[in-house]
């Protein structure tokens, strides 16, 4: 082992030191321990650490946190906007701009009301100092065009890209699906902007006739899970299919993903989902299936080296199935994947590679954890 690997290992164990109540799962990277770093958050969403090892946490009735290394929960951040907490809908994902170092800003995702219901909307706003600051110079940039949600659907995912700009997920309201395949609106689509909320002018279809110019790609039912692969920078989504037919897909600008005409699941009364096939000619086909659906939510790409023999991988967690979902990569395709924490009993709805290079999870339940997944000390 050398020195620098020590050293890690070594400030790793001090920040996390091993809990007495931790579970032991196996895997095929050896024992893995899941230690509860905090506990007592309400339907906690998304995760994004801080430059100091803090995390920022959304909760999805419309509250942001900030939890310390050793897990105490801040008061809510003041100058949240108000969400539609309804159904699926509320406060949701959350991301730190590239240059937070020095601009101390963030951008999060959040049902907002509107007619009636909510419509995915993105923020940027400003992080203040201080113990538990609040948000400063809130602006929304971007607000989803199309009807209203009832409570279902809203996607929300953020990531963004080495230039800069801001790829965001919108489902389709479930029941509006058929406008997933209609560009006048942004439901079902995945669109990117730029950090000020405009249309790249090399988006696919910037200045084409009745196309919303901010549309990346379209075809998707409910996108819970997006990912830039380190290793390539190509943009990878995970998202909600019926009953069966979750999907992992590889996102390129301009193409069709299939919902609602394909799909590999069925409708919920058990009827075929539009034309009752699973692939169709000119609509990308998903890298990965999972039937029956385990209802995937949060996906993360391994880095480093902390977990043998899973650098590259991508983990998935699952609501329905209540597991850790790893797909091994290969040559830019799914070979295999390997079901982990089965026993673990709580739905994943998030899942982010720490600086420490462990896996941490968001537990989406009234008393939500933050959990800590590493190798076995």
């Amino acid at each position: 082992m050398t020195r620098m690997k020590l050293k890690t290992l070594v400030f790793v164990a001090l920040l996390f030191p091993a809990t007495a109540n931790a579970q032991v799962f196996k895997s095929s990277a050896g024992d893995l321990t899941v230690e509860t770093i905090a506990k007592g958050l309400v339907h906690p969403w998304a995760l994004a650490f801080l430059p100091d090892g803090r995390m920022l946490v959304t909760e999805r009735p419309g509250c942001i946190r900030i939890v310390t290394r050793d897990g105490k929960l801040s008061p809510p951040l003041g100058g949240v906007p108000r969400v539609f907490a309804s159904g699926q809908g509320g406060l949701l994902d959350l991301i730190l701009d590239r240059n937070f170092a020095n601009n101390y800003t963030i951008y999060f995702s959040y049902a907002e009301p509107f007619g009636g219901g909510g419509r995915t909307a993105l923020a940027r706003a400003k992080i203040g100092g201080g113990e538990t600051p609040g948000l400063a110079d809130l602006k929304v940039i971007y607000r989803q065009e199309g009807p209203a949600s009832s409570g279902n659907h809203f996607g929300g995912r953020i990531v963004q890209a080495a230039d800069g700009n801001l790829f965001v997920t919108n489902g389709e309201h479930f029941t509006d699906r058929d406008k997933a395949q209609t560009l006048d609106n942004d439901l079902g689509k995945i669109v990117r902007i730029t950090p000020e909320g405009t249309a790249p002018n090399d988006n696919p279809f910037a200045g084409k006739d009745g196309a919303r110019p901010e549309i990346w790609s379209y075809g998707h039912r409910n996108p819970q899970g997006l990912a830039i692969n380190p290793a390539d920078g190509k943009l990878w989504e995970q998202e909600h299919g019926p009953m069966g037919g979750d999907e992992i897909n590889l996102i390129a600008p301009g193409k069709n993903y299939g919902w609602p005409m394909v799909s590999y699941g069925v409708n919920y009364d058990g009827t075929p989902v539009g034309t009752g096939k699973q692939q169709m000619a000119g609509v990308e086909d998903p890298l990965w299936h999972w039937t029956p659906s385990i209802a995937p939510s949060g996906m993360a790409f391994i880095t480093g080296d902390v977990f043998k023999g899973w650098k590259g991988s991508l983990v998935n967690g699952a609501l329905k199935f209540q597991l850790l979902s790893r797909l091994e990569i290969s040559g830019g395709k799914v070979v295999r994947e390997e079901r982990l924490l089965q026993g673990l009993n709580e739905r994943i709805r998030d899942v982010r590679q720490g600086p420490d290079g462990a896996l941490y999870l968001l537990t989406d339940n009234t008393a939500g954890r933050i959990l800590r997944v590493a190798p076995a000390r």
